[in-house]
């Protein structure tokens, strides 16, 4: 009877295992290689670099860059300042500002401002949540009444916006968040590259409200839908683990661990995603500062939502520049890779030759200082975004695509992406 006991106690534990999601510590020296990958980017500090995620990712990582981090946040606030209130000076070292920040990034500056446990208030802190409302209201009337229109930037940054503004405990009108729900009850969030991350965005924002609780009236709807999003996410793990793709994960697992639930296979499905992670990080699959930066939370076993009460006297282990392997004294190997566009008329076909190692984006470089090929790009959090193409500039809801021939998504950005050798990656202007 003894060991019945036993045993009904150890499947009774394993069940709730199950219900919850568990990602089991990885190997330390991994997670701290990959925290390094952080630091280069902390030493480009021009306002058209700045990435308030890198910050956050830090805080809520477990590691710190000490004087170097305290410098990056100086840097973000005297930018923000300067860019959305206009209060900084010329010679302040802010830089020129030559864009105003999106709402996304509005929106992680203010995540920023929550890692390191500040509350926004006062007059400069109060016009920055007006502005970030102000986002939100332009956004709800893109979409309309009837909701069959689409949000200027994207439901993630919709999302990450109320998720912003509930961490510093400022309320979100019912209307506001209304939209964000019908989204997610309606399955509206599949927008150009893919929806599981913008539905774990829209996950963390709905579980803030539901433990805030903010919009009471709204309150059966938040919890339904926080349900339908672990239900949607959990639904999208491929074969290897992932949920999505590699890059959509970091943010779905900080969803599913804030989130336990009934069903069974989420603890399982977590398992599976560490796995693959690990698989990821042992092959230098992360390189790009805002997924490494949504992706040491989860390591850390923390979410967002820990931004709510935030612990800044925690013990964070110092990062060390990581060690630079000699470079071997010969001459690069070159490479072929062709580019295709045929999105334009002409349609544009030329085999470019690069040295081996290049990224998309060296490629894009090259193509245009030989002639015949020309692209512009705007800064974005995760990295320059093609705006521009031979002359044809994308359009309200349209983006280029890129693809690896015949008809290959790839999953990387331009700058990110190592093309190899004979390698056909085609261009194409989508409209979603």
């Amino acid at each position: 009877m003894r060991y019945l006991k036993t045993f009904l106690l150890l499947l009774g534990a394993l069940g709730a295992l199950a219900r919850i999601c568990v990602v089991p510590e990885l190997d330390s020296q991994l997670v701290e290689r990959l925290g390094q990958r952080l630091l280069p980017w902390m030493d480009q500090l021009a306002p058209e670099h700045l990435n308030p995620s890198i910050f956050v990712g830090l805080r809520l990582s477990g590691m710190q860059a000490g004087t170097k981090e305290d410098l990056y946040l100086h840097s973000l606030k005297l930018s923000y300042q300067k860019c959305l209130l206009g209060s900084a000076s010329s010679d302040d070292g802010g830089g020129d500002c030559r864009a105003t920040p999106s709402m996304g990034q509005l929106a992680l500056y203010l995540l920023a401002l929550r890692a390191n446990c500040e509350f926004v208030g006062g007059r400069k802190g109060d016009r920055l949540v007006s502005q970030l409302k102000r986002f939100l209201e332009d956004e709800k009337k893109a979409i309309g009444h009837d909701h069959k229109g689409q949000p200027h930037t994207s439901y993630y940054q919709y999302g990450l916006s109320i998720l912003a503004l509930c961490l510093h405990q400022k309320r979100v009108h019912d209307h506001v968040v209304g939209k964000l729900l019908h989204a997610v009850e309606h399955d509206h969030l599949h927008q150009g590259h893919g929806s599981v991350d913008t539905v774990a965005m829209a996950g963390l924002a709905f579980i803030c409200l539901e433990r805030s609780n903010f919009n009471p009236d709204l309150e059966q709807r938040i919890s339904t839908a926080i349900t339908a999003a672990r239900e949607k996410i959990l639904k999208a793990q491929t074969p290897e683990g992932y949920f999505g793709n590699v890059y959509s994960t970091p943010l779905a697992l900080q969803l599913l661990t804030a989130s336990p639930g009934p069903h069974g296979m989420l603890g399982t499905a977590c398992l599976q995603a560490r796995a693959a992670l690990l698989t990821g990080l042992q092959g230098g699959t992360f390189q790009n500062a805002l997924t490494i930066s949504q992706l040491l939370p989860v390591l850390n076993h923390k979410t967002y939502l820990d931004l709510t009460f935030p612990d800044c006297q925690a013990q964070r282990v110092m990062l060390a520049p990581a060690l630079e392997v000699p470079a071997l004294l010969h001459v690069p190997e070159t490479i072929s890779v062709t580019l295709k566009v045929s999105s334009v008329l002409p349609p544009y076909k030329q085999a470019i030759a690069v040295p081996a190692g290049s990224s998309l984006e060296n490629v894009l470089n090259t193509a245009q200082e030989l002639g015949g090929f020309t692209y512009e790009t705007q800064a974005s959090l995760s990295g320059p975004y093609l705006t521009s193409v031979l002359g044809k500039v994308v359009g309200d809801r349209e983006f280029w695509q890129l693809l690896r021939d015949p008809d290959t998504p790839l999953l990387q950005g331009i700058a990110d992406y190592t093309p190899q050798d004979g390698e056909v990656i085609k261009l194409r202007l989508v409209r979603w």
